[in-house]
């Protein structure tokens, strides 16, 4: 497994040396961006349906326990089981334990960022269980042993031959790196997982709280295969990923698929209502809904970050964001990347010491929340976020240090012409075209990549006697 840097700026300075990332990063991005511009427009009026998307998560939020209730009694209704778990070693254990009682060897997976978030594939291994990724991009991560770099398009970062390598060891032989080779490959070494799976294992994109159905939008058709081949389908839920009615998934069907990749609607939408019932050909004999609190409800009683609950995954607020586009997902060191991930990876692991650093790796510029379809305010969060770091105490005291002599020159006048007249003598000897261009201790983050710009050989207040002196001797040859 790929080991990385223990800090975010270590993460990002390692990112920021691979060219090809970069520029893979770029290319996606920049596809799904003009994608979306255009789906959006075919939609009509898009900032209706934004508003509309964040009413409805933000219903579903102030009336969680209700729905939540609803959505149980409506899958055990109808055959499933349903399993509250609190952490994610709760959600590992009840996994585990199904497929202990199904003597499972095998399980096939759909695509599920919680099954990431609490490390599922690891537990099942541990177990002696064999745990298989359908869907191509997390297959291609799975063999490389990574984590994904995007939410939507997990293997962004690797080229062809990087896979083409990675199945030749599947193989045991030299693969092309061509892309029908490639998908070729893929495609009939999956089909044999899918044939012999004993467990199919799902996320939820949205579970439907009026009929106890979970919905799946995927692009690759295996999300109906898993669902429907095994004998036991497992589906693995975040707690907030509920929406009342199928009147609301329509909402969420219109803006997560032109959100995230700029399509009108994912190649396939798969809803699913408990296990087989009597008369039906296909679809498995045992349903498990496994709902994931894990932090959720701590973020939902916190008014100031409640909001980032709303998120449905599209992965908008990555395509913008001109952090993220430089550095990839994983130099954000956990599951969740970009503005999203730097707002809840802090708030789901509360843990400031290992992650308080990622709300800084933005620009604070505010095109994720121009970008997200249910309008999350994610630059205001990720401010707040580095309001309460700085309050814990967790910054550098060089940086502490830093703001308390700028606090005390710029809420003083005297102190403050004090500090200009200092600053102006000592940066004489560095400056060069009205730029500090020299590596200086604790400015090497500015200046090792650009100029640091000078400071004013005079301040704008001093030059004002003169400027005003000028423009009434203009002022006053106009009058003439």
């Amino acid at each position: 497994m790929t080991v990385h840097p223990a800090t975010m700026k270590e993460r990002a300075a390692e990112a920021l040396h691979n060219d090809f990332l970069r520029e893979a990063v770029k290319i996606t991005t920049d596809k799904f961006f003009a994608g979306k511009a255009l789906a959006q427009r075919s939609l009509g009026d898009w900032e209706a349906w934004r508003e509309r998307g964040r009413a409805i998560r933000a219903h579903v939020l102030a009336h969680l326990d209700y729905y939540l209730g609803q959505l149980i009694d409506q899958v055990k209704s109808r055959g499933g089981k349903v399993h509250l778990c609190e952490t994610a070693e709760d959600a590992v254990q009840v996994i585990v334990d199904i497929a202990r009682a199904r003597n499972a060897r095998s399980v096939i997976k759909s695509k599920s960022m919680v099954t990431e978030e609490i490390q599922l594939n690891k537990a099942l291994e541990a177990i002696g269980v064999r745990a298989v990724e359908t869907d191509l991009g997390e297959y291609i991560i799975q063999l490389a042993h990574e984590t994904p770099s995007h939410i939507i398009a997990p293997a962004i970062h690797k080229t062809k031959k990087d896979v083409a390598e990675l199945f030749s060891q599947v193989a045991g032989k030299p693969i092309k790196d061509d892309t029908d080779t490639l998908t070729n490959f893929a495609r009939q070494k999956l089909r044999e997982e899918f044939l012999t799976g004993d467990i199919g294992i799902t996320g939820c994109n949205f579970a439907v709280a009026e009929t106890g159905s979970v919905a799946l939008f995927t692009n690759e058709g295996n999300g109906r295969m898993v669902t429907t081949l095994p004998p036991v389908h497992v589906v693995v839920m975040g707690m907030e990923r509920v929406v009342p009615t199928f009147e609301d998934l329509e909402v969420m069907m219109n803006l997560l698929p032109r959100s995230g990749t700029g399509q009108k609607l994912t190649s396939y939408v798969t809803v699913i209502t408990g296990p087989r019932r009597e008369g039906e050909v296909d679809g498995p004999e045992e349903f498990h809904l496994v709902i994931v609190d894990n932090g959720r409800s701590r973020i939902l009683r916190d008014p100031e970050f409640r909001e980032a609950l709303q998120c449905i995954r599209c992965g908008a607020c990555l395509n913008v964001c001109p952090v993220y586009r430089q550095i990839g997902g994983h130099a954000y060191g956990w599951v969740y990347p970009g503005p999203i991930g730097a707002v809840i990876t802090p708030l789901l692991t509360d843990d400031l010491d290992r992650w308080g650093d990622l709300p800084y790796a933005s620009s604070l510029c505010a095109a994720c929340a121009e970008a997200c379809p249910v309008k999350i305010p994610l630059h205001d969060m990720l401010v707040r976020h580095r309001v309460r770091y700085v309050a814990a105490g967790k910054t550098p005291p060089a940086e502490r240090m830093a703001f308390r002599l700028y606090k005390r020159a710029f809420t003083s006048p005297r102190r403050y012409r004090l500090a200009f007249k200092t600053a102006v003598t000592f940066q004489r000897p560095l400056v060069k075209d009205r730029h500090l261009s020299a590596r200086l201790p604790g400015l090497a983050g500015w200046t090792a990549g650009r100029d640091f710009p000078a400071a004013a050989p005079k301040r704008f207040r001093d030059l004002w006697p003169g400027l005003a002196a000028e423009a009434r001797q203009m002022g006053g040859a106009d009058h003439e």
